[in-house]
């Protein structure tokens, strides 16, 4: 006797929905002008900057990357920077138990 298989219905929308109709058919509540009003007054409140809606000029898109290119530059310090600050009392620290430890031998 041969065993039972159950059938998967592939019949409605993708299976990560749970093929749930309801997924499909529901509304927008805001639009998506009053959205990107509020996503715009979010960034200029927390980073300060405004979205624009124009065209860059070369120069504009120049002085970004070179302002990105800093700001990487600086992290990167700062971060070889604690690194070596924290590493220098690690290897202190290392030395002076092994230097420890083999005195005891």
């Amino acid at each position: 006797m041969a065993r039972q298989r159950r059938r998967h219905s592939t019949g409605f929308g993708y299976i990560g929905f749970g093929n749930n109709q309801s997924v499909f058919n529901q509304n927008t509540t805001k639009a998506f002008s009053s959205l990107k009003e509020k996503l715009d007054n979010e960034t200029f409140l927390h980073h300060n900057v405004h979205f624009l809606h124009k065209k860059l000029t070369k120069a504009e898109k120049e002085a970004i990357k070179t302002r990105i290119r800093k700001q990487e530059k600086i992290r990167t310090k700062k971060t070889i920077a604690l690194f070596i600050i924290l590493a220098i009392p690690i290897f202190f620290f290392v030395k002076f138990f092994f230097d420890k430890l083999a005195s005891n031998l």
